[in-house]
């Protein structure tokens, strides 16, 4: 076996990279304004790449930034002056899809790791030698590789270069995300980072001869087949992981907040560790994960192709609408007077009963005594969200703690 694992954990945000650092992850993925595939995340100006960097740097967590659009010939001079900006601002790595900005990376800032993404459609032991050839330090598998496939692919590359893959989050339906439908309905290039998500659509269905009549797909007892996949969640099969020499874990979700990344970065930090510990703290905290897991937004979970080619019933629902238990509120950013200061993310008012989550795993009920203004003026709700209020609580909330409220 290698050794322990990496926690690979998306940030969209500065605000969600401090989570994800302080909530478990050995690494943390991140995107700037430009050349990254979630053009529509919030993503990071120049200013907060480098604070979120020197952030989890002084916390032993290291930060990679996607550069993994498939560039078009106006794209490459910019590259380079990204890649110039990387350069001075160090991160430990860069995921990299094209062949050309692989290239000028390696030309730019040869210091820096080249990793290659999973857009690169990765499915073979010998494209993985090809790029520790060219100098990728490491390759993400392609999201339709099974676990016995990627256990040849560690068996024919060398011991020094690392396999990076999927252990949770959204699935895309199109191979390795090479989907059409964005770009052909809304022109916008999901291969640019400008993915409308037109799989999470409703449709309605046209037969050829019967021209403008619309007919709803309808879900029967088993669910829709249309689009739309299952989340990925391999939280019960951690040791398969490990035993196929994947040296990262990859979390999916670059446009998620900062509830999702901590309910995922320290479910699956405790489930790793405990596993590594021992094996037999692991199936008995086997509940807990499962409860954990289910706290954050998803679609119901899937094993992918893990195991082989999906069975049909991967693809069947209950429901093709997300499941959604826990309401974002906000996270704690310091103290003032007694009250803790938070960056409002949804609505809540004075005597509501929420819960703050903590790093360690510990949930507490708290109700919610006071609000403030930045100003001290009470409140007696806080309905606007995006603002900054201070907030009492009954019980103690931490910097960084994670304020959210359950919805029955």
């Amino acid at each position: 076996m290698r050794g322990r694992p990496e926690l690979l954990i998306p940030a969209s945000s500065l605000e969600v990279l401090k989570t994800a650092v302080v909530f478990g992850a050995d690494a943390v993925y991140i995107g700037g304004e430009s050349f990254g595939l979630r053009a529509k995340a919030k993503n990071f100006s120049p200013e907060d790449m480098e604070e979120g960097i020197a952030f989890a740097h002084e916390h032993g967590v290291k930060v990679y930034v996607t550069a993994n659009i498939l560039a078009h010939n106006e794209d490459l001079p910019e590259v380079g002056v990204y890649l110039k900006e990387l350069k001075e601002m160090k991160p430990d790595a860069l995921i990299i899809a094209d062949p050309a900005i692989f290239q000028m990376a390696k030309d730019i800032c040869p210091e820096i790791e080249r990793h290659i993404s999973t857009q690169a459609n990765n499915t073979n032991y010998g494209t993985y030698r090809f790029w520790w050839r060219l100098g990728a330090k490491r390759v993400v598998s392609a999201r339709e590789l099974s676990l016995k496939e990627i256990r040849e692919i560690r068996e024919n590359i060398p011991d020094e270069m690392e396999i990076e893959s999927f252990i949770h989050g959204a699935m895309c339906i199109s191979y390795s995300g090479r989907c059409l439908l964005s770009n052909y309905f809304t022109g916008r290039d999901a291969n640019q980072g400008a993915c409308t998500h037109p799989c999470r659509w409703k449709y309605a269905v046209v037969e050829e001869t019967r021209p403008g009549e619309y007919m709803p797909v309808y879900e029967n007892e088993r669910g829709t087949y249309i689009f739309n996949s299952k989340d990925l969640c391999m939280i019960e099969h951690i040791p398969e992981m490990i035993e196929a020499g994947i040296d990262s874990f990859k979390i999916e979700g670059r446009m998620k907040t900062a509830l999702y990344v901590a309910t995922v970065a320290r479910t699956y930090r405790k489930a790793i560790d405990d596993y590594l510990k021992d094996p037999k703290d692991y199936e008995k905290n086997m509940p807990w994960y499962l409860d954990q897991i289910s706290n954050c937004t998803y679609r119901q979970f899937t094993t992918g192709f893990y195991f082989g080619k999906p069975e049909e019933e991967s693809q069947i629902y209950d429901s093709s609408t997300y499941v959604k238990e826990y309401t974002y509120l906000g996270i704690v950013g310091g103290e003032r007077d007694g009250l803790v200061r938070i960056e409002q993310r949804n609505k809540f008012s004075v005597g509501e009963q929420i819960e703050i989550m903590k790093p360690d795993g510990e949930n507490m009920q708290v109700t919610v005594t006071r609000i403030t203004d930045e100003d001290g003026e009470e409140q007696e709700s806080a309905p606007h969200p995006k603002q900054a209020l201070y907030v009492g609580l009954s019980g103690k909330a931490e910097q960084y703690d994670i304020l959210r409220r359950q919805e029955m």
